[in-house]
């Protein structure tokens, strides 16, 4: 069976407060429905200063997941490493590790737009040496034992649950990356199918005597939308897609790889590229992708529309890919 994932980034760009605040609310009832219905994990990610409303705080979300939720997992998927307080954020992510029984998944990227580390005042230049820095904090802190930091003594707790630590990758599509993640013994997290990548980061783990693997895109991972009439949901809600799929290109040089990149300046041109697709469930069904991305509320769409389309993945499509 695919493995199943509902993303949000509750992306709104015409949103009030009151508007947004109820997309978030939606989100975690879709979450919940999402676990009730058998979907793997709800994934979710980090953007700061966007002026379409782009969740800049993904472990706040995850909270409120785990909260209405039993067994999904949640993928932050991913974080921007380097704008976050090693210690801080290793507090955070065992709390949510013991609230949630184990069910946080958290990918560390570095990003990709310079003005998210202007913002908050962090050294673009040096993002690689804070990515080291963030990550070895991480796995010293979650021991629970003392340890030096920057020159002083310092102890988190609680530890959290899960053992030896919090499920943790590194993300990115660069060499420097797939070290990093090797020489930590971390799984990697390639931001699109590159298997050349994957045997880089395997050549590393021998090089480096550790262990781990790869939770890589499969070739072809589209974002989905279920509707009975996909002709309909194109005319109508086309531009909720292009929307994401535009402020995506714009934020990517030539020099980053997605597995959800696009170069379609209109509905037209991103309906036939096929990274945004529109299906029905029996479509859906008959695809025979490893994975499965629903992305109901993309790009501001509105939530009844959001609610259908979840409504057909998980009782149109999903127990159907059961039997």
């Amino acid at each position: 069976m695919p493995f199943s994932v509902v993303r949000f980034n509750l992306v709104d760009p015409r949103a009030t407060p009151e508007s947004l605040s109820a997309r978030y609310r939606a989100a975690v009832e879709m979450a919940a429905y999402a676990d009730a219905h058998g979907v793997d994990t709800v994934q979710t990610e980090e953007h700061h200063g966007v002026a379409n409303n782009w969740l800049p705080s993904p472990f706040a979300f995850a909270g409120a997941v785990f909260g209405a939720t039993k067994r999904i997992a949640v993928t932050v998927s991913a974080i921007i490493g380097p704008l976050h307080d090693p210690l801080r954020l290793a507090e955070d992510i065992a709390v949510l590790d013991l609230l949630s029984g184990g069910r946080l998944v958290t990918v560390a990227g570095i990003g990709y737009r310079p003005e998210e580390y202007e913002e908050r005042g962090v050294d673009w230049g040096r993002r690689g040496k804070l990515q080291d820095l963030l990550l070895e904090t991480l796995l010293t802190a979650w021991t629970g034992e003392p340890f030096t930091y920057q020159g002083r003594t310092v102890r988190v707790t609680p530890r959290p649950l899960t053992q030896p630590h919090p499920m943790l990758l590194v993300g990115g599509s660069s060499k420097a990356a797939a070290r990093r993640a090797a020489r930590l013994g971390l799984p990697f997290f390639p931001s699109a199918h590159l298997p050349e990548l994957e045997a880089y980061y395997r050549e590393r783990c021998a090089e480096y005597g550790t262990e781990g693997w790869t939770m890589m895109p499969a070739e072809e991972t589209p974002l989905l939308h279920l509707s009975e009439d996909p002709d309909r949901t194109w005319a109508e809600y086309g531009e909720h897609f292009l929307h994401e799929a535009r402020t995506y290109a714009s934020w990517q040089s030539k020099d980053i790889t997605s597995a959800v990149r696009s170069t379609a300046t209109t509905v037209e041109e991103l309906r036939a590229e096929g990274v945004y697709r529109v299906v029905t469930p029996d479509a859906c069904v008959a695809l025979g992708l490893e994975s499965l991305v629903l992305h109901p509320l993309c790009g501001g769409m509105p939530v009844e529309e959001g609610w259908r389309s979840l409504r057909l993945f998980c009782e149109g499509v999903l127990p159907r890919l059961k039997d």
